[in-house]
């Protein structure tokens, strides 16, 4: 999925830096600063630069994505890049999906997130026979330039949980998500490897053909 402005493919060059991280999350800003080095990209997170968290109030992850994008892009006139992602269980008809943080409370424990998907699946299990573990991870990158020009694409990875959390790399959702294929958790995973395969590694090679590298 890649949803482009009728203006682009429009090119951002490491001139036109720094680009703002549209996140207050560490974990995510530390993921998309790497992602950034590998075009060169100057970058700055929102927080360093002070502007606020805007509230999500959109449906989908993109809607959530872009709304993050354009506020920074307003509030520090310059080209912004948001996440949005999250996990979807199957069973659970995608929850927490675009929740996913909301899950955790108010202190971001994700141990409490996890333990509540857990639990929902048990209660579903009291009524079939036995609850689907499967899941997956979407990620949506949303690039926003201040005169209006937008960009969206989306990458998805499938897997399994399991939920004696695993390993402590990575952030969130990750010490309880085995990748379709593997049998370590993002969690245990070096992060190396697990962006090699991860849905924000999929989204950003989407953005990349789109925005950095001209066709």
């Amino acid at each position: 999925m890649a949803s482009p402005s009728k203006n682009l493919p429009r090119i951002l060059r490491p001139s036109d830096g720094p680009l703002v991280i549209a996140s207050h999350n560490a974990g995510k800003v530390r993921e998309m600063r790497e992602l950034l080095d590998e075009v060169g990209m100057p970058c700055v997170g929102a927080e360093d630069l002070g502007l606020p968290e805007p509230e999500e109030t959109g449906h989908t992850f993109v809607e959530n994505a872009l709304l993050k994008a354009r506020a920074s892009a307003v509030a520090s006139g310059r080209p912004a890049l948001a996440d949005d992602s999250g996990l979807c269980v199957r069973a659970l008809a995608g929850a927490p999906g675009i929740y996913s943080a909301r899950w955790s409370g108010p202190q971001r424990d994700f141990t409490v997130a996890a333990q509540r998907i857990q639990q929902e699946l048990r209660d579903l299990e009291g009524k079939t026979e036995k609850a689907d573990k499967t899941a997956w991870f979407i990620c949506v990158l949303a690039l926003v330039w201040p005169d209006g020009d937008e960009v969206a694409a989306e990458g998805r990875v499938e897997g399994q949980l399991v939920f004696t959390p695993r390993g402590q790399s990575g952030f969130g959702y990750d010490p309880i998500f085995i990748p379709d294929g593997e049998t370590q958790t993002f969690g245990e995973m070096d992060p190396v490897r697990k962006y090699a395969m991860s849905h924000r590694r999929k989204a950003w090679d989407q953005l990349v053909s789109l925005v950095f590298h001209a066709p």
